[in-house]
């Protein structure tokens, strides 16, 4: 099923719908996702399998034997319409209640980040400049992705962006801060990748020995606090 306008639900397979609550993402829309993906599992419980959020979509993978899909699409309709009335009457919250705001040290070096230097060069900027320019930012956790940990954050300022690297790096070191276009991201373990390397963060954002597993969620905030060579090998980071 899937409307003109948004908010549209798709069938994603035939236990599983995707909503999209608009055509872009901002903080607002990914705190609408929040709301919806909180309403959803207190209602419908163990009748989800799974909830996956991301930025400006929800996807719900239900136990169609124990669930009928229309009786999903009317939970679902009734929820959109209460987001829809607190949407106009601006009561809706500006961050999910699950969102925390979360800093993450990074050692910014050419030694950690060998693409510091050229990205300066490229926007005409400082070290110092650059650094700062990210550090500063407040990015929002629009998805989970690509590999378990690895969280997508927007957005990274303007003067900043750079396009991801034509030819990837068959190996991108576990704990590596990055930035590809408008995004930044901390590499959660060792892998290929194709994105810009600014520095390293020493805090471990997958870990299967811990509970929860994930440092990182959707809606959540991070800033980056750079540190120096001293402290980011007292916390474990590795050159």
């Amino acid at each position: 099923m899937a409307y003109s306008e948004y908010p549209q639900i798709h069938q994603a397979g035939e236990d599983s719908l995707l909503i999209y609550l608009a055509a872009v993402a901002n903080p607002q829309v990914l705190s609408q996702v929040q709301w919806l993906q909180q309403q959803v599992r207190q209602q419908l419980g163990d009748l989800l399998l799974d909830v996956v959020p991301s930025y400006n979509s929800l996807l719900l993978i239900y136990d169609f034997l124990q669930l009928d899909q229309s009786q999903l699409l009317r939970c679902i309709e009734d929820l959109l319409a209460q987001l829809a009335a607190m949407t106009q009457q601006k009561h809706c919250a500006a961050a999910p209640e699950s969102g925390r705001q979360i800093e993450l040290p990074c050692y910014y070096s050419s030694e950690t980040g060998p693409d510091l230097v050229i990205i300066a060069k490229q926007h005409q900027l400082s070290i110092c400049d650059l650094i700062k320019i990210h550090s500063t930012q407040l990015y929002q956790v629009y998805a989970i992705g690509f590999a378990p940990g690895f969280a997508y954050l927007g957005w990274v300022d303007p003067r900043i962006a750079t396009p991801r690297l034509h030819t990837p790096r068959l190996k991108v070191p576990a704990g590596s801060v990055a930035i590809a276009d408008r995004q930044t991201a901390v590499y959660p373990a060792t892998s290929p990748g194709g994105w810009n390397l600014l520095g390293n963060c020493p805090v471990r954002l997958f870990d299967l020995q811990k509970q929860p597993s994930m440092i990182l969620q959707t809606g959540d905030a991070v800033r980056f606090v750079p540190i120096e060579r001293a402290e980011y090998l007292r916390l474990g980071g590795l050159l």
